[in-house]
């Protein structure tokens, strides 16, 4: 049914996203090749930068992002790893929906079916907020793709979403106040202070949550016997300014329920946690990732 598909508001709130959209893309390096993978539930978009040996690192954006926002951190990854950076299904971006997405299976499966479509029987992957959530959904569900998960501040995936988050998007999705409360919202998520509006990464965000539909179901926080599944290195990061969840709770979650987990809480840091803090979070993953890779 079309109401079970994401889907632009309208022409005009679709031409302002891809306009948008293809500004961000031009501050990113070249990609080495761009796939558009088949799955069940639409075509999915993944780009590749570098060539560098070994397993490849899947970056999985949050809520909006697209690939714009791993602006910060591809090309320094890219030095060291063969990068691959997907716009994620059911959201705005690159790639198209076309069948409903209804569960965390489903979730699972279109992830599994683009890594197969791009050759890939195992990959490290690492996600920021929702791509966080979407990387332990995999692992959960799909453990034998997963050779690492990088959790930047993942949503519902270690602690709740307070009811306070939840409560302030609700003018972000009424007619009339979402253009003055979109960037109120993303300030709120940030946590900087400075005007979304003003990065190419918030005008990407803002046309997205202004102009676009979704149709996914909420990512589900993980069962505790979910999370004492995880056999694969895992590394969880946790902001320690985040408003997504209870930074000490989240963190404290993980150590006592992930096998193998390395849960660090970063106390500077908010919920922008791969841009604010690029440099450390790039170096970070190349070294947990180069480390998983000698363990195998």
């Amino acid at each position: 049914m079309p109401d079970r598909i994401g889907r632009f508001k309208s022409p005009d709130a679709e031409r302002r996203f891809r306009t948008t959209y293809a500004e961000g893309m031009r501050l990113l390096p070249s990609p080495v090749e761009t796939h558009d993978v088949r799955t069940a539930f639409g075509e999915v978009r993944a780009y590749r930068f570098g060539s560098a040996p070994g397993l490849p690192l899947v970056l999985l954006h949050g809520a909006n992002g697209t690939t714009v926002s791993w602006e910060p951190n591809i090309e320094p990854l890219a030095r060291r790893r063969t990068v691959l950076s997907i716009d994620l299904l059911g959201e705005p971006g690159a790639s198209t929906q076309t069948a409903p997405i209804r569960s965390a299976d489903d979730q699972a499966t279109w992830l599994d079916q683009t890594l197969e479509g791009l050759g890939l029987a195992r990959a490290h992957l690492a996600g920021v907020s929702m791509g966080g959530w979407t990387a332990c959904n995999l692992a959960v569900r799909r453990p034998e793709r997963v050779a690492s998960a990088t959790l930047l501040d993942p949503i519902n995936t270690l602690a709740r979403m307070p009811l306070g988050l939840i409560l302030r998007t609700i003018p972000t999705l009424v007619p009339g106040l979402s253009r003055r409360a979109t960037p109120h919202f993303l300030r709120y998520i940030d946590g900087q202070g400075a005007d979304p509006l003003a990065d190419p990464v918030g005008r990407v965000i803002d046309a997205a949550m202004r102009g676009y539909r979704k149709a996914t179901p909420q990512p589900a926080l993980f069962e505790d016997a979910q999370l004492r599944s995880l056999g694969m290195p895992i590394l969880a990061i946790v902001a320690g300014r985040s408003v997504i969840h209870e930074p000490t709770t989240a963190r404290d979650r993980a150590q006592r329920l992930i096998p193998h987990v390395r849960a660090e809480l970063w106390p500077d840091a908010t919920h922008a946690i791969s841009g604010q803090c690029a440099d450390r979070v790039n170096e970070r993953v190349l070294r947990f990732t180069e480390e998983a890779d000698s363990h195998q």
